[in-house]
């Protein structure tokens, strides 16, 4: 606790510029346990100024240097894994299995897939007479949210340093203990002073100074659209780069020779995966019309097995959601599936039955949703269903792809090469077939308004490079 009011600046943890503090919340008992400071303006010119200066020796750094730091930095990380967990599970509600085996494993595994795809990246080749070299951007504002909070810092600090770049970190204030917890791994790995910097805040007064900073060179944000357009409008007057990662309402298309039971009853879990909260989560299943009330039985059962409670049981599956905010959010969006007429098939209004306080939602699935009404197109961000019917393959793509969004879609089918035909007309930047394992080697990142730039291993050290062609070099 003794790190929670200060921000992490120049290989030092030091106290705010102007005294300025914000509750944490507990979304399972609605209290404060803790305290942060808030940054300003004064902080981020401070943070960015210690990685400019740090930029012109880091960026000299060889491959293998980056390597024995990056590998330090994973063995901290290790030894301080269960704090990582416990921090997430109390700032977000996270229950601490999923904590623990989801949660803090992100960090894990970007971590070691960043080091496996250092150790091959090729940072240079010759074309003909010209030598084309990819060299670090520089300085990058780094905007994290709060529904994955290590996965999401770790997969842009990670490959922001292993391309040679420094950074400033500003984590999500709803959810900043982990991030903390980090920097003190950061710290205690030996990172170089000024190479890693972070400060806490809110987005107007601190992520818009960020991205806005002349001395920023690029900016890589994940959280909401409205937020990611605002990010890129602030960054747009100093041209520099932006990547984000954005909403999305991913469709999950059971098409009619999957395994039809346990098609429905998994897409329903991973739809309730970290309690609705993940931005790829496929919300909208498809289903054909002729096999709808049957999906409705199963998915009903499948919901109805969901424990909701505390999370700090083992035997919990769904916490709260994250604040007051999100679950009057998503109540009124369950309110208004109602009212437009979707039947509501498990779940509905209120907290689950035997819970009073915390922001519990119902494990909620909608059937007979159609594509024009409001749960089927906007991001719920919570345990909510919706199902929709499709007449045939074509009509299932189309009304898959009527979305704003592209960042993600599921396919399932007892035939792959089925399967691999329709994830190929699928606007979406990761396309799913059968529930694969999670592939931290694969590019993830957006169409559309799910964003631009890609993240995880080799394909996020590629976003904090700059390219530079040296013609004339054969000589």
């Amino acid at each position: 606790m003794s790190n929670h009011l200060k921000f992490y600046i120049d290989g030092e943890w030091v106290a705010p510029v102007k005294p300025a503090t914000l509750d944490v919340i507990d979304p399972s008992t609605e209290e404060a346990y803790t305290t942060i400071s808030l940054g300003s303006k004064a902080d981020v010119d401070k943070a960015v100024a210690a990685a400019r200066a740090a930029f012109a020796s880091f960026s000299q750094t060889t491959r293998e240097q980056r390597l024995a730091l990056l590998n330090k930095v994973l063995e901290i990380y290790n030894r301080r894994y269960e704090d990582v967990a416990q921090a997430i599970s109390q700032e977000m509600g996270a229950p601490i299995t999923w904590a623990r085996e989801a949660q803090a494993a992100a960090g894990q595994v970007h971590l070691e897939s960043t080091i496996k795809a250092l150790e091959d990246y090729e940072f240079s080749h010759q074309r003909g007479g010209t030598m084309v070299v990819k060299e670090p951007i520089g300085v990058c504002a780094l905007i994290t949210p709060w529904n994955w909070p290590l996965n999401q810092i770790v997969c842009k600090v990670a490959p922001a340093i292993a391309a040679g770049c420094t950074v400033v970190l500003k984590p999500s204030e709803i959810a900043p203990i982990s991030g903390i917890v980090f920097a003190e791994i950061m710290h205690e790995a030996g990172v170089p002073k000024g190479v890693f910097n972070m400060v806490n805040g809110n987005g107007p007064d601190v992520g818009q100074v960020m991205a806005e900073h002349p001395d920023v060179d690029m900016v890589s944000f994940t959280g909401s659209t409205r937020a990611g357009i605002l990010v890129a409008k602030a960054a747009a007057d100093t041209v520099k780069r932006v990547a984000q990662e954005l909403g999305g309402k991913s469709a999950n298309i059971i098409l009619p020779d999957a395994d039809f039971e346990n098609a429905v009853r998994d897409g329903v879990n991973a739809c309730f995966g970290n309690t609705g909260q993940s931005c790829d989560a496929p919300t909208r299943m498809l289903v054909p019309a002729s096999r709808h009330d049957e999906a409705l039985e199963v998915a009903k059962a499948a919901a109805e097995a969901h424990r909701t409670g505390d999370p700090r049981s083992t035997e919990t599956q769904l916490g709260p959601v994250v604040s007051q905010l999100q679950y009057d959010k998503i109540q009124g969006l369950i309110e208004t599936g109602i009212a437009e007429g979707a039947k509501l098939v498990a779940g509905g209004l209120g907290r689950p039955e035997g819970l009073n306080r915390g922001y519990y939602i119902r494990p909620t699935v909608f059937g007979h949703v159609t594509p024009d009404m409001t749960i089927a197109r906007e991001e719920i961000f919570g345990p909510v269903l919706s199902v929709i019917s499709y007449e045939d393959e074509d009509d299932a793509v189309r009304i898959a792809n009527d979305t704003v969004y592209g960042l993600a879609a599921y396919i399932q089918s007892q035939n792959i090469d089925n399967a691999r035909r329709v994830a190929s007309k699928m606007r979406a930047g990761s396309v799913y077939l059968n529930y694969p394992a999670w592939d931290t080697h694969a590019p993830f990142g957006g169409y559309k308004q799910s964003g631009n730039g890609r993240e995880y291993a080799d394909w996020g050290i590629h976003d904090f490079l700059e390219i530079k062609g040296i013609v004339g070099y054969a000589g």
